[in-house]
């Protein structure tokens, strides 16, 4: 690839749902802009440095988080099965990387017009905006962020300097198509980590009315744990989640109990899981979403389904199994869901709402939305795990284990290092008819040798975010890290695997989702295939 080539960054122009029109946009300049120049404003105009669309239905299906249940299964369409099968996806959805790419460069577009209007102000009046220009940058940083983990491949010293990364907007755009580079991945997470360190030191919660839809301090350290550990940057990674938890961290985690308590019905469990009010949300998200029913209730996108053999052999319920329970209700405080109808073979934990935006209540048409959580307590703990795995501080992964497990789980545990490795070892890596809870990892950082004690302990841990994060998307993010190898196959009416159909290799460029088809047809470089 030539990195040295122009191309024409389409933002606005790619959207579909756009607030107006391509003709439009292309008929204003971008200096007619709100003029911010008071913190009222700011604080108002930093709402729209958030993406309203969501990576968890592309990671999602694009992992090995979900099996293939045939093309007997009329539950499909062109548009999915094009993401579950890692090709470029020309058809139209409200999920598609065309909007997931226009709509996070318009975040990113308002958190540099922010940033611009700050600076510009300079002063007295930018010194007493250090909390606006925090949420500025860390909105910024998380943009690209998200962009880099979904259209280009993971982090590697080795290969990093030369993968293609995304463009790194540092300043609003001046004039009509301007011209771009493509960045590579290093220095896409080399202004991440500039923005991030930054942001940090100026981070406040100090004029959020709702601070859990804002990067509040504890969210800003969350990413940065979770930043800092897909840069291999182990010590930064402990120390930012050390800096979100605390030294307690067993009273901050979601509380399964209390929920196991509820009226058991999907609606009012996953509207407390999406509670502002909870400790383990620590920022909030909203989307326009099938997910609520792809992981839901519900028969939307069946053919392609986080099934009953995934569950019982990879992750849900095969962690109390591999963990003595012999029944998921005497382990789990709120045990998975399990479907089983005519085209239907689902197992779930109800997490993510399904939600509607009516656009004409009367036509009954409009928008699917959810709201989910960006970061959380939990998944912030488990990549303290990782952290601490990857420094050789192996008791203290094991202590945070055991506060994760006794905090979902009815059963207590007090697993030492051995513990784990044992366990682990007893368990052969998965093939695709055959599988278990432990893939090959094929990392591009040292873990020893398979089943050691770093390497058992990094399956263990991986098992547990597997289970934390199913139906959000960051599994993709694992397996990308790990050079996790997915076999796609077909599962049959007996609800066992009986066709491999394709398999995404270690390095394959499949990896890196294709950057829209608009966005290629403008000049943009394309990921290689």
């Amino acid at each position: 690839m030539n990195m040295k080539r122009y191309i024409y960054i389409i933002v606005l122009s790619v959207l579909g749902c756009a607030a107006v029109s391509c003709d439009k946009f292309l008929d204003v300049m971008p200096d007619n802009r709100t003029e911010l120049n008071t913190q009222e404003k700011l604080q108002a105009f930093l709402t729209s440095a958030y993406p309203e669309t969501d990576y968890l239905l592309l990671t999602e299906f694009s992992s090995d988080n979900v099996d293939d249940y045939g093309s007997d299964n009329p539950n499909h369409d062109r548009f999915i099965d094009q993401v579950v099968y890692w090709e470029e996806t020309t058809e139209k959805d409200n999920e598609g990387t065309e909007n997931l790419w226009g709509n996070t460069y318009i975040a990113i577009a308002a958190a540099n017009q922010a940033i611009e209007a700050i600076e510009n102000l300079g002063g007295p009046r930018a010194a007493d905006m250090e909390a606006e220009m925090a949420e500025a940058l860390l909105c910024r940083a998380y943009a690209h962020f998200t962009l880099l983990n979904v259209f280009c491949q993971s982090y590697n010293p080795k290969y990093s300097d030369t993968d293609l990364g995304v463009t790194y907007m540092l300043q609003p755009e001046q004039g009509l198509n301007p011209k771009y580079e493509r960045n590579s991945v290093a220095e896409c997470y080399e202004y991440i980590d500039q923005d991030l360190q930054a942001a940090l030191p100026m981070v406040s919660d100090k004029y959020y009315s709702v601070p859990k839809y804002h990067f509040n301090t504890k969210a800003a350290y969350a990413f940065a744990a979770q930043f800092y550990l897909f840069y291999q940057k182990w010590d930064l990674a402990l120390k930012y989640a050390n800096a979100c938890l605390g030294t307690q961290a067993e009273g901050k985690l979601r509380d399964w109990s209390v929920m196991a308590g509820m009226t058991q019905d999907y609606s009012v469990i996953v509207n407390h899981f999406i509670d502002a009010t909870i400790s383990s949300n620590l920022l909030l998200m909203t989307g326009y979403s099938k997910m609520g029913l792809c992981f839901g209730p519900y028969s939307r996108y069946s053919r392609f389904s986080h099934g009953r053999y995934l569950a019982d052999n990879e992750d849900g319920l095969a962690l109390p199994a591999l963990l003595g329970s012999s029944d998921q209700r005497s382990f789990y405080y709120m045990p998975m869901k399990i479907y089983s109808a005519a085209n239907l073979d689902k197992t779930i934990f109800w997490r993510i709402p399904y939600l509607f935006e009516y656009t004409d209540p009367v036509a009954g048409i409009g928008y699917y939305r959810t709201v989910y959580p960006a970061f959380t307590t939990d998944m912030t703990l488990l990549q303290r795990v990782e952290a601490e795995i990857m420094l050789g501080r192996y008791d203290d992964a094991a202590a945070d284990i055991n506060i994760w497990l006794n905090n979902i789980s009815k059963v207590t545990f007090a697993l030492t290092p051995d513990d784990i490795v044992s366990l682990m070892n007893k368990v052969d890596y998965s093939v695709w008819d055959k599988a278990t809870v432990k893939k090959h990892l094929n990392p591009n950082f040292e873990i020893g040798a398979e089943g050691e004690t770093k390497e058992a302990m990094l399956q263990f841990c991986l098992l547990l975010k597997r289970v934390e994060g199913i139906g959000f998307g960051q599994r993709w993010f694992d397996v990308n890290r790990y050079g996790i190898e997915i076999e796609r196959r077909e599962i049959d009416a007996a609800g066992l695997p009986c066709r491999l159909i394709d398999k995404l290799t270690v390095r394959d460029p499949r990896r890196a989702l294709q950057v829209p088809v608009k966005v290629i047809d403008a000049g943009y470089t394309a990921n290689p295939r």
